[in-house]
């Protein structure tokens, strides 16, 4: 007999199973829109640029320190303590025109002693001279012998000698006292004058200098182990601190010697300066072209530099697909907006200029034209949620 069963008895379940029901398809819904979500993304869209092959210079640069041609340095030539400073730096004087004042009063004192002792050994002149006439009548009468005649003439050319002697002592003394003077050797503009009124100088001491304007001379030192290379005539370009170049030379001149303190040598260019825009003892850079090669080039902002090394991802077309490789550079002197390659990446490679901060070696990438922005990476879509 059946069991009796009262209407509806089992119907109170039917929500909770039907709730149940829900949840699971739910649970299977969000494990498919998971799943969906951790796929691999596509390749990463990137810029490339073709790396061109140009003429490279092999070239250096150096600091550089621009100084007259014509240039004196000024030393006084008698000690004393200076009283009077006729320039100032910067001033355009003459050949001839005084510059400083060395107190000449123990000068002038000793020139007037001198002067003195010659006027005196004129007046002992004058009366060996009337004594030699007067012996030579008494010789003519008679009255003396010859040997009294003689030492009257003795008398008198001692006395003619020494007073030659005194002359040319005034004459030094004379010369001696200009020097107290100092003027200027030449026509040029007044350099530094570190010395002041009241300062005692020596002969040693340097009072100021005197340039000529116009012509300078690039004075580069250059290291030890590039001096090898060195040879007259390699072209030389001065920059300015924006890469403007200044004037363009050859070297002129190379040092046979080595500086002992810096281990470099002097090597000198020659610098027209017409236009007069440089300045004596301006510091400027100097770049020496050694020679030139052919090489390819990869733009800078494709580089990237970590640990003093550098690296650039190249688009390596292979046979699963377009990757983006790692390339370890040896770069030169950036030539405008490009690094010459020495070694690392060879021309015609496809060198990457876009997303380089956020790719790793063999990363899947997609080239596209180099006007052309990149497509945002892949993202969920908007409104979408993650269970």
């Amino acid at each position: 007999m059946p069991s009796s069963t009262k209407p509806g008895a089992n119907n109170k379940f039917l929500p909770g199973i039907a709730l149940l029901a829900g949840l699971a398809a739910a649970s299977v819904g969000c494990g498919n829109k998971t799943a969906a979500n951790n796929a691999a993304p596509g390749p990463m869209p990137v810029q490339v640029q073709v790396a061109e092959t140009k003429t490279i210079p092999d070239a250096s640069e150096y600091l550089s320190v621009l100084k007259s041609r014509h240039s004196s340095a000024i030393n006084p030539q008698v000690e004393g303590q200076i009283v009077k400073i006729f320039v100032k730096s910067g001033d355009h004087v003459k050949a001839g025109e005084p510059l400083l004042q060395i107190d000449p009063l123990k000068q002038e004192a000793t020139v007037s002693s001198q002067e003195a002792g010659r006027a005196a050994q004129e007046a002992n002149k004058r009366y060996a001279q009337i004594s030699l006439e007067r012996a030579k009548k008494l010789l003519d009468a008679g009255v003396i012998s010859k040997q009294e005649y003689d030492n009257a003439q003795t008398t008198y050319d001692a006395a003619d000698a020494q007073l030659r002697a005194m002359e040319e002592q005034v004459r030094t003394q004379k010369v001696e006292l200009k020097y107290y003077q100092v003027s200027s050797p030449m026509d040029g503009i007044v350099g530094d004058v570190p010395v002041h009124v009241g300062d005692r100088v020596s002969v040693s001491s340097l009072l100021t200098t005197v340039d000529e304007p116009g012509a300078l001379e690039a004075y580069i030192y250059i290291p030890i182990d590039r001096s090898k290379d060195l040879k007259m005539g390699l072209p030389v370009r001065l920059l300015d601190e924006s890469e403007k170049p200044l004037a363009a030379t050859s070297v002129t001149f190379i040092s046979p010697q080595v500086d002992t303190e810096t281990q470099t040598v002097l090597a000198k260019a020659a610098v027209p300066n017409t236009t007069a825009k440089l300045r004596i003892a301006q510091q400027v850079r100097a770049q020496i072209t050694w020679g030139i090669h052919q090489g390819p080039v990869v733009p800078i902002l494709a580089v990237v530099r970590i640990n003093g090394e550098y690296f650039a991802f190249v688009a390596s077309h292979e046979s699963s697909g377009t990757f983006a490789r790692q390339k370890v550079l040896k770069v030169g002197e950036p030539l405008g907006n490009d690094y010459p390659v020495l070694s690392g990446v060879k021309g015609g490679e496809h060198v990457i200029t876009s997303g380089t901060q956020f790719m790793q070696d063999g990363m899947p990438v997609v080239e596209q034209a180099p006007n052309s922005a990149p497509a945002p990476a892949a993202s969920s879509k908007a409104g979408e949620k993650t269970h």
